[in-house]
């Protein structure tokens, strides 16, 4: 094979090991992946169903929940199937579409990062400009930034990698990566278009590190100088700032590895370090702002109670029922302990408008 023109599909040979535990494998996977959708799609109907939360804020994290909906919906469902399939093929456009998907699913991540460290800092450091600048047309347009620059970077270098004659079919991974079909080019053609497009991706979004690290710089020290700050901080800076170590960890797991790691390791856990980005970001991100910034937690503690307080009422109305059913009246001692609000539950505190109940004698 010496020309790209005659491959027209890859082999994963990472699924080579799973083929014992194939069945278990998809059970949890699919799992997982549901526990996956419910997250991002509470956290993204909450914020969009509550007028409260319909700031900056919020909306990017939204955006941040619809991002891990992209990137794991073009991940997961190939990767299901191919559990169960007997020929873990992809083809061609397959695998570009998925390369091109994975790599602008992990760096739209960085970008939406940083846009929501600089709305952290005009929020904290410049708060008497937030309003003014961050209109509903400027978060627009920093939402269409994050995602329309890797879009974009990632649609020239997969058009880069369409122009490599390939030599080889197998991909060492269970999923398509840039960087792995790149490695089947064939020796005499010429990669180095897809050097300068490597060296252009990592100049941009170094520059997107080096932009969060100066807004966290200037954040310590303001929030240094105001307790209230401190306070605006630890709320809603420090599940940001998680996020962002997540972030690190798990991106630089799979390149540090291809760069010093042993070539003896097994194929499980160089498949798990290829998927890292897209096991723990997924989960963890929409866990850690639910729990973390007040608001958000406070609405999902709202409906909880709402929800236990409509099954308390409920139930408090089965034992008359039950007695009308067999044309039977309630017994007093019953009726004493059923509210008289009947949207309230039996353990609230009686309404002030009936009076006190009675002392015991």
């Amino acid at each position: 094979m010496d020309n790209v023109s005659y491959i027209r599909s890859f082999i994963l040979s990472g699924f080579n090991e799973t083929v014992n535990f194939s069945v278990p494998l998809f059970s949890l996977t699919l799992l997982y992946y549901c526990v996956i959708l419910f997250f991002n799609i509470s956290l993204i109907l909450l914020i969009v169903l509550d007028a409260n939360l319909h700031e900056p804020m919020y909306i990017l994290l939204s955006i941040f929940c619809i991002n891990a909906l992209y990137g794991s919906t073009g991940f997961y469902p190939k990767f299901l199937s191919d559990l169960l399939s007997s020929s873990h093929r992809i083809s061609y456009e397959g695998c570009l579409l998925q390369a091109f998907i994975m790599y602008s699913f992990a760096c739209s991540d960085l970008s939406i990062l940083a846009v929501m460290a600089f709305d952290r800092y005009l929020a904290i450091c410049r708060p008497l400009h937030y309003h003014s600048f961050m209109t509903k047309r400027r978060l627009s347009q920093l939402v269409c930034f994050s995602w329309l620059t890797p879009f974009c970077i990632f649609s020239i270098n997969i058009l880069i990698t369409t122009r490599l004659k390939l030599c080889g079919i197998k991909i060492q991974r269970v999923l398509c990566l840039n960087w792995l079909i790149i490695k089947l080019a064939c020796p005499a053609d010429k990669t180095f278009p897809n050097n300068i497009s490597s060296y252009v991706i990592l100049v941009v979004y170094l520059s997107h590190w080096l932009f969060i690290i100066w807004t966290y710089m200037h954040l310590i020290k303001t929030c240094a100088r105001s307790r209230d700050d401190r306070l605006k901080f630890m709320q809603t800076c420090v599940p940001h700032l998680a996020s962002l170590i997540i972030f690190l960890i798990v991106m630089a797991f799979d390149p540090a590895y291809v760069e010093f790691g042993s070539r003896d390791l097994s194929q499980t856990l160089q498949n798990l370090f290829s998927i890292e980005f897209l096991i723990i970001p997924p989960v963890m991100n929409p866990l850690i702002y639910g729990f973390k910034i007040t608001k958000i937690r406070n609405r999902i503690l709202g409906l909880v109670c709402f929800k236990r307080q409509r099954i308390s009422s409920m139930f408090t109305g089965v034992p008359i029922l039950a007695f009308t059913l067999l044309g039977q009246s309630p017994s007093p001692s019953l009726l004493v302990h059923l509210p008289s609000n009947p949207h309230a539950s039996a353990w609230d505190p009686p309404d002030a408008s009936h009076g006190p109940h009675p002392s015991p004698q």
